[in-house]
């Protein structure tokens, strides 16, 4: 695998700062505010684009204003963890709007899911009628979100640095 540093650059991680922290700039704000000119401006984020470190352009919603205030993280245990099991359920959990975030993982586990819904009742519903029904399941732990502390942060792109 290449170097970050033969991908990017400081004007490219610049770039990458301000879009994480707003994705609805133009491209005259990004490049004004980097110093250059909106073409090669433009350039440098479809590269970024096409090699896949730009994955998407998001506007971030408040759950709770929308009533979608009920975050749940859930632990899954497979009943027989192999390739097409592991297959299966990442293929089911797709189909899934509930699931706004899943992860495999290590340790006694299979599955690390966040699952956003309306309520408590919602929350069940979930879990008997579409997360249970796979067939695929033998343990489920739900940690119920009282609040939330830091969330949907920019990554630390100073970590790419030889100082992070």
């Amino acid at each position: 695998m290449a170097d970050i540093s033969d991908i990017i650059d400081a004007v490219d991680a610049k770039i990458l700062t301000l879009i994480q922290g707003n994705a609805a700039l133009s491209i005259a704000e990004i490049s004004q505010e980097i110093g250059l000119s909106a073409s090669p401006c433009w350039r440098r984020i479809k590269r970024l684009e096409e090699a896949g470190i730009i994955k998407a352009r998001i506007t971030q919603l408040d759950a709770a204003k929308l009533g979608l205030g009920f975050e749940v993280f859930v632990s899954v245990k497979l009943i027989q963890p192999n390739r097409s099991n592991m297959d299966k359920f990442e293929a089911a959990i797709h189909q899934m709007p509930q699931v706004v975030q899943c992860s495999v993982v290590t340790g006694a586990v299979d599955f690390m899911l966040r699952i956003v819904t309306r309520d408590m009742q919602g929350y069940d519903n979930f879990l008997r009628e579409t997360l249970l029904q796979t067939g695929l399941i033998s343990d489920v732990q739900s940690r119920i979100v009282i609040r939330q502390v830091k969330d949907s942060e920019p990554l630390p792109l100073g970590l790419l640095t030889p100082e992070g």
